[in-house]
């Protein structure tokens, strides 16, 4: 299938990118799709939460009362979990909430969302471009011209680009990654996908291997 590659204004060049069928034609994975989410928000968590056990309390380890003939129940010292601010048993530990997943499946999950937005036509590509200087002004211009202007939207680079990067950085709901730097969940969460013409190719590339 072909797109048409659009000017900074927004305008038709006349001039069209080829997108492979294999990656953004296929039927989605789900379940694929599911497991590169995870992943991701999953290495999103600090895991520092930790609470004390009964060996961490500072406290008396005198034996409250003798074990036998009271009536109640016996225990021991202060520390224990049955009285307020005792130790608290199987609390959280500090942790690690990174999986490994296999790249087959991850670059099946890109696929899969690529697809459904083919499919949704929720992706563009615009011609390469490089500003001069850091400028949110312009970068909203380009938004403006595209009709993003307040939407969720992730704009693919061929390259590292810091002066485009650095426009876009103060703008909450747009995004912009450089092709080898995406994930799946990078991909659901745009509304708008614009490729700049030369990420295409190599975008392309970069999932079939």
């Amino acid at each position: 299938m072909e797109l048409t590659v659009f000017n900074t204004s927004g305008k038709e060049t006349g001039r069209t990118v080829a997108f492979d069928d294999e990656v953004f034609g296929i039927e989605p994975n789900q379940h694929a799709v599911y497991l590169e989410v995870k992943q991701f928000l999953a290495a999103q968590r600090q895991g520092t939460h930790k609470s004390k056990e009964r060996s961490e309390i500072t406290a008396s380890t005198r034996k409250l009362k003798k074990q036998k003939g009271s009536g109640s129940a016996r225990y021991g010292d202060i520390k224990s979990p049955t009285f307020r601010g005792g130790g608290r048993v199987f609390g959280p530990k500090p942790r690690d909430y990174r999986f490994k997943l296999n790249k087959a499946v991850k670059r099946l999950a890109k696929r899969s969302v690529l697809s459904q937005k083919m499919k949704d036509n929720s992706i563009r590509v615009m011609e390469d471009l490089s500003f001069g200087a850091p400028k949110t002004k312009d970068f909203i211009t380009l938004l403006n011209a595209f009709e993003l202007n307040g939407k969720k939207s992730l704009f693919v680079l061929p390259e590292a680009n810091k002066n485009v990067y650095l426009s876009s950085r103060n703008l909450a709901k747009t995004k912009v990654l450089k092709f080898d730097e995406i994930s799946s969940y990078d991909l659901i969460n745009a509304g708008e996908i614009i490729f700049f013409e030369g990420a295409v190719e190599k975008f392309q590339e970069n999932l079939k291997k």
